[in-house]
């Protein structure tokens, strides 16, 4: 990437051709193929200096991977030619074509792709933001909690050990459990599994939505003697007491659990700016944007699109998605830019790398139908293996930072 306007040198004022709300994944991904589709007057609104490559922090939380290789500068990463201001977007008014930002300044756009990402919630489960990061409470979810993750992992030899999956969409639908499976695979080869009790708690009736992953996820808990709890979830946390609240979403009834080391993981949504927008889907309580789950527009409004986690669409949220949710945005803008109707379409494409243990996972790839879509089906993707663990810890971060960021892949 070449040298980018610093945020001082990008101007506010004016009619912007194309702005793009956030700097994650998503939006980064879309500015590079604007960019080489030979787009100019683009405008990424981005309030962090820094850009973090996410999926890594579960190997992070379990020991096998170092947090400084999940981070650059976020304007590494800025496409050339593309204005950054470094402003938190505070509104949005469709109607008008203007986003809001810190300080007072309204942005003008023709053209709007929202790619904020979600908000962790850590006021959602009463206790919990008083706790996480705290004694024994951590989680992978946060760059400042992962490193504690396996502090407390490795400092661990008996007791009990909860790992909670919220109720809402979140971010790597698989994270919450994957980590308790690296701790068991620790604690198994240091020769003290069986004094550890581990519990893993899970909103859904199944361990995974696709039935032939999820049984064999099942065998995966069996083996390490993990007591998975479904169709429940964390509801409260007590620091002082070492306990937290489980809730069985079926019937109601509670069970307060001691524990020796909390994996919380928060309820998510979106910003809370931008539930309060037009742009908000009414029916879903998180607050995502409504976007048309094959072209990914805006159902009332023509010019906006939405893709990554913020998008209310009907798939797992991952890094994955992205990277097929973003020549579908680039397409149909294009489109619309040229008077067309969106030609592109996205299946529901998304990926979830399994780590079952320390050197295996599994590579879930399927689509909206809930298919199977292996990239690799001659390896038998329901097999757990050491070159898919090899794939995600050494393969994946350079296709992330030089192919998909750039726009190339």
């Amino acid at each position: 990437m070449a040298t980018t306007p610093s945020p001082s040198d990008a101007p506010i004022v004016g009619r912007h051709r194309v702005a793009v709300v956030g700097g994650g994944s998503a939006g980064i991904s879309v500015a590079a193929r604007l960019r080489r589709a030979g787009v100019t007057d683009i405008t990424l609104i981005e309030p962090s200096d820094t850009h973090w490559y996410q999926p890594l922090w579960t190997l992070v939380g379990g020991g096998q991977a170092p947090l400084r290789t999940t981070r650059r500068p976020e304007g590494s990463v800025i496409p050339d030619g593309v204005r950054w201001i470094r402003r938190r977007a505070l509104a949005v008014d469709p109607e008008a074509r203007t986003v809001t930002l810190s300080g007072g300044d309204e942005l003008t756009y023709e053209y709007l792709v929202m790619a904020p990402g979600l908000q962790l919630d850590w006021d959602g489960v009463p206790g919990l933001a008083e706790t996480v990061g705290h004694d024994r409470v951590s989680s992978n979810y946060a760059p400042e909690y992962a490193p504690r993750t396996w502090e407390l992992i490795k400092g661990m030899r008996s007791g009990t050990a909860v790992f909670t999956h919220p109720a809402t969409p979140l971010k790597c639908g698989g994270a919450p459990q994957k980590i308790a499976y690296l701790a068991a695979d620790h604690w198994r080869k240091q020769k003290v599994l069986d004094d550890i009790r581990i519990i893993l708690v899970m909103p859904d009736p199944a361990m995974f939505k696709v039935p032939a992953w999820s049984q064999v996820l099942e065998k995966v808990a069996a083996r390490y003697g993990i007591e998975v709890r479904l169709r429940s979830e964390m509801t409260a946390v007590d620091g002082d007491g070492r306990t937290v609240t489980v809730t069985d979403r079926a019937n109601g009834t509670k069970e307060t659990i001691g524990y020796d080391l909390l994996h919380a993981v928060p309820p998510q949504s979106a910003p809370d700016w931008v539930k309060a927008s037009p742009l908000a889907d009414p029916a879903n309580p998180q607050g995502f944007i409504a976007a048309d789950k094959h072209t990914l527009q805006h159902p009332h409004y023509d010019n906006v699109f939405a893709l990554g986690d913020v998008a209310n669409l009907p798939t797992s949220k991952t890094g994955a998605a992205v990277r097929k949710q973003a020549p579908v945005v680039v397409g149909n803008l294009l489109d619309v830019m040229n008077s067309r109707s969106p030609s592109h379409r996205y299946d529901g494409y998304t990926s979830c790398p399994l780590v079952t243990a320390r050197d295996r996972m599994l590579l879930a790839e399927f689509d909206y139908d809930l298919h199977p879509t292996p990239t690799f089906p001659l390896l038998g993707p329901f097999k757990e293996r050491r070159t898919m663990w090899l794939f995600k810890r050494y393969g994946l971060p350079p296709v992330y930072w030089h192919g998909m960021l750039t726009g190339r892949l």
